[in-house]
């Protein structure tokens, strides 16, 4: 959830509000944090603080990974635009990347290196904290394509947000978003430019060569922002529910400029960062840049006000920058205005990550208290940081850690979809998370010191790139202080114990006295990292003693499926054939299967072994997979072994068998084919695999065309038509090869015939369209459709080699009768025409009323149906909402029951209500249709008024998904209203709009 970068202006002013009106409530105390001082080891919180960076990387994660549970993600970034954009971060607890506050971590990162590399040398951090560095630098470069192009945001944050998932598996669409020349966006330029020009600082001295690249693209983004300004929300809208830039531009053109001048010692830098510092806003009515927040995401004047008075000692950027920290700590001077204090000494600036704005003012009074010589202000900020880092890490009412995985009592249940893990796309499942995002600092308390450790409160519970970036700082400088001879922990992070991923949970279905029939659950839970399981298959071992002892054989079972979402099922294959243990597999590949929610993450299958009826020595007793299992529930076995793509990730096989040499397969036969001669025989008991020989002169002698079939069919292709061939087919195993089998032989030829003219040929009527369908000719590859203006023709070609059985005549004129025939070819030749069919296009119904259509779904595969619609009244009375009927046409991809809602509706949702109702025949894109009708209380449409928008979706009782790429009402390029005449008004009982299919 990212609602809360909404707020900054309202909860501001709350935190802006005077303590008391002459007194200033508890201070900070500088007693208690220096006796505490020495009892955190912060070489450890720096080193988790960096691995936090770590868990958030997308893309191709690299060699030295340490996040176990992490692995590649968001792959197709930037496919919608033809680039790569693999790479960067992710923003928080979900995955979108938003380009400004990852650009603003990252400077806050540099600079803290810039200001205290030794306390990342001291904590033996350094090479980390420049690798974490030089990740999110590649991406910057990689996503600034063109000198004034830069994509600032991939993924979509109301989609993003509406599933609860890891990273590896996200299903949605990613699309990107870019700033260029005519849709500028300075803020966010700048402060890549700032994170780049600050980055090459620090990587001056260790790789000059990618200083210099990281400074040329620096250069470039500044250039882009300064010429072409304007905010970059603008032209990225869905960034402004999340990341909207309240400051504007002008700090992050004074705050880029400010790192290029100390990046080059170019005097134009510094000249454009005091420019723009005079376009700074005030507070309030005041003449003072603004003071009462701190260097954030947003506004960076407070950070570029800093450097500027250490580079030029100039009066104004000093006053304004302790004006600023004495807010933070004792108060102004002048105004005596001072922040919210909580009762335990914690600096509460706004409810939305607390302690994020009190570590960021926390590192700019360290860096300050640095600089500034006059003792009293340097020990004021000095021990202000130090006060405020203690409480984030357990000095404070709760003595309690607000770092995931450091020290006492530390958050358990971040607000982070990937560590949390769920694969049922739900926060509460699991009740625990099966990860430890180490070193992510939690939003924090509120003004009361209140703070609920609960997954589902982002208020207080999220975590997100920005909130660590000056805690980290604070770190490195916390660790100079107090950490001498501290020392990182050794072998970090520790393996994760891991769950069971994949596995089978069964029961029995059904059973009887000739049948077992299993209901099996493959599950993907996976988590170490989660992963898409479209290879994953199962096998269920049998003992078929009872079945041969009865004088049957493994070819008397017969295997049935009852339900069955997405296997295939194999016939019984040799495990141990001499002890006849058999095996069937499920296989599921293909289907994807995967921990994405509660229809992803398992599938199932209801599978019966059976024997002959009439039989009754069935007995499932003695089967290996059937151990533990009952008719009263399912329950996970590791009797039912699972494989991803052939690989054994779960469950256990028979005991080790010792094969012996199989017989030669029998029943070998052969039928020809176009240059091709297909075999097939009877399975080998114990074989594992066979050998097809081929011969041009019977009896040999034969050569080896195919070695290791796995199964028993082979086809022979590429072979000279009119020669006859002899084949032989030998079983192996690992014991041997069988002797070959009987010879049968075949000769191939090339007979193709003439295809029968297409039957079922049917036209439906559109606006200036015709639409045909008929049904597929044996053997066509292709179809030719025939027009003409008067029956029996003669005929026009309007259409060759159509490969489907259905086309669409357009640009007709309405009112005339068109008559169609269509033949079928192949390279045989073409058939006789089929029977002929006439229709004739009409314009859509119209009268005094209008329907328009739109949709803010782009997805057409996913599984709710969206439509928005307004009904325009161009007559000249008014017309009775109660009198409508509004129909949407769609198909309807699967038998299940269907809902529908109206989530808003300018005349009250309550008084609209869907119906759904079955088109017959079917039409081409409609086999149902959505009926939306009004209640009284709907009111009317006054003349040249209308109704307002009406937002309704639809789904189906399973929640599987839907496919409206093809539905005759649905149109993805409509993301604005427009006049729909696939969408048809009906007035009592009249069709006054629109065409039906």
């Amino acid at each position: 959830m990212k609602w809360k970068r909404l707020t900054r202006t309202l909860s501001g002013l709350m935190a802006l509000s005077t303590a008391l009106s002459l007194g200033w409530g508890p201070l900070f105390q500088e007693g208690r944090a220096s006796a505490s001082a020495s009892s955190y080891n912060y070489a450890e919180a720096l080193q988790k603080s960096i691995y936090f960076y770590e868990a958030q990387r997308s893309g191709d994660l690299p060699a030295n990974n340490r996040v176990e549970w992490r692995g590649d993600s968001g792959m197709t970034d930037g496919a919608d635009r033809g680039i790569d954009l693999t790479g960067g971060w992710y923003d928080a607890g979900d995955h979108v990347k938003f380009g400004l506050p990852m650009a603003s971590t990252a400077t806050m990162l540099a600079w803290s290196v810039y200001e205290y590399a030794s306390g990342y040398n001291q904590a033996g951090q350094y090479e980390e904290i420049l690798d974490n560095l030089r990740w999110v630098d590649d991406y910057f470069m990689k996503a600034h394509t063109a000198p004034n192009e830069l994509y600032v945001q991939v993924g979509t944050g109301g989609v993003d947000h509406a599933w609860w998932g890891p990273a590896e598996v996200m299903q949605m669409n990613r699309p990107s978003y870019k700033i260029t020349a005519s849709c500028p966006g300075s803020d966010v330029a700048g402060e890549t430019a700032a994170a780049l020009a600050a980055s090459a600082i620090v990587f001056e001295e260790t790789d000059p060569a990618y200083s210099a690249q990281l400074l040329t693209h620096a250069k470039q983004l500044y250039s882009f922002a300064d010429t072409y300004r304007g905010k970059y929300t603008d032209c990225v809208t869905d960034a402004a529910s999340f990341y909207n830039s309240f400051s504007g531009y002008w700090d992050e053109l004074a705050w880029g400029a400010v790192w290029l001048y100390l990046a080059t010692d170019d005097q134009t830098y510094l000249t454009k960062a005091i420019a723009a510092s005079d376009q700074w806003g005030k507070e309030g009515q005041t003449s003072h840049w603004g003071y009462k927040w701190t260097q954030s995401w947003d506004d960076k004047h407070y950070g570029a006000q800093l450097l500027l008075a250490r580079i030029t000692n100039d009066a104004r950027y000093i006053t304004s920058t302790e004006r600023n920290l004495d807010f933070w700590t004792t108060g102004t001077t002048d105004t005596r205005e001072r922040i919210t204090y909580t009762p335990g000494g914690l600096a509460w600036l706004d409810q939305w990550g607390s302690l994020r704005y009190s570590m960021n003012a926390s590192f700019l009074a360290f860096v300050y208290s640095d600089w500034v010589t006059d003792p009293a202000k340097k020990q004021k900020y000095k021990d202000f940081a130090v006060g405020q880092a203690l409480y984030a890490l357990g000095d404070n009412p709760r003595n309690s850690s607000y770092v995931v995985g450091y020290g006492v009592n530390p958050p358990q249940h971040p607000h982070h979809r990937t560590s949390h893990g769920s694969w049922a796309d739900s926060q509460t499942v699991p009740a625990n998370h099966r990860h430890v995002l180490y070193g992510a600092l939690v939003g924090g308390p509120n003004s009361s010191d209140a703070y609920t450790d609960s997954i589902g409160d982002y208020v207080s519970n999220e975590v997100a790139t920005d909130y660590n970036a000056g805690f980290t700082g604070v770190l490195a400088k916390m660790n100079l202080l107090y950490g001498s001879g501290q020392q990182p922990l050794a072998n970090f992070p520790a393996p994760e114990t891991k769950e069971d991923e994949m596995f089978v949970e069964a029961s029995f279905n059904s059973t009887g006295p000739n049948y077992t029939e299993i209901k099996a659950l493959l599950n993907n839970r996976s988590g170490w990292p989660a992963r898409m399981g479209d290879k994953l298959s199962f096998r269920y071992y049998v003992d078929l003693t009872e079945v041969y002892n009865a004088g049957y054989t493994v070819n008397d079972i017969a295997i049935t499926t009852n339900y069955n979402q997405g296997a295939t099922v194999s016939a019984l294959k040799p495990y141990d054939a001499a002890n006849h243990i058999y095996y069937v597999v499920v296989d599921f590949t293909g289907t994807k299967i995967y921990p994405g929610g509660q229809s992803a993450y398992k599938k199932e299958i209801q599978f019966r072994l059976a024997a002959p009826q009439a039989t009754s020595f069935w007995n499932p007793a003695n089967d290996y997979s059937a151990k533990g299992l009952t008719a009263m529930s399912t329950v996970k076995t590791a009797y039912i072994p699972v494989y991803d793509n052939g690989v054994k990730v779960f469950g256990s096989e028979p005991g080790a068998v010792t094969p012996t040499v199989p017989a030669a397969p029998a029943g070998l036969s052969a039928t020809a084919g176009n240059a091709q001669i297909s075999l097939s025989w009877t399975a080998s008991a114990g074989a594992t695999g066979y050998n097809v020989k081929r011969a041009t002169t019977s009896g040999g002698p034969y050569t080896t065309v195919a070695t290791g079939v796995t199964a028993t069919s082979y086809a022979d292709t590429g072979l000279t038509n009119g020669t006859t061939y002899y084949y032989v087919v030998s079983a192996t195993n690992a014991a041997g090869e069988s002797p070959n089998s009987a010879q049968v032989s075949e000769t191939p030829t090339a007979a193709p015939t003439v295809p029968a003219a297409p039957a079922g040929l049917s036209a439906t009527a559109g606006d200036t369209q015709v639409s045909l369908s008929w049904t597929a000719s044996a053997g066509a590859t292709g179809y030719n459709v025939k027009r003409a203006t008067t029956s029996g023709g003669p005929y026009t070609t309007v259409a060759t080699g159509v490969t489907a059985t259905s086309y669409a005549d357009t640009g007709l004129t309405n009112g005339t009768t068109y008559y169609y025939v269509v033949s079928a070819t192949n390279a045989a030749g073409e058939s006789p025409n089929s029977a002929q069919v006439s229709a004739t296009p009409a314009a859509p119904a119209t009268g005094g009323l209008v329907v328009q259509y739109k949709t803010t779904n782009s997805s057409a595969t996913d599984n709710q149906a969206y439509a928005q619609f307004n009904i325009k009244n161009t007559g000249t009375s008014a017309v009775n909402l109660s009198g409508l009927k509004l129909r949407y046409y769609f198909t309807k991809d699967g038998n299940s029951a269907l809902s529908f809602w109206c989530d808003y509706a300018q005349v009250g949702s309550s008084n609209v209500s869907g119906a759904f109702a079955t088109v017959s025949p079917a039409k081409t894109g409609a086999d149902t249709y959505l009926e939306i009708s009004f209640g009284s209380g709907a009111g009317s449409i006054a003349a040249g008024g209308q109704s307002g928008e009406i937002q309704v979706r639809f789904a189906k009782s399973d929640w599987s998904n839907f496919n409206e790429a093809d539905d005759y009402s649905y149109d993805a390029t409509k993301t604005s209203f427009a006049d729909w005449s696939k969408a048809t008004l009906y007035q009592n009982g009249t069709l006054v709009w629109g065409t039906e299919p």
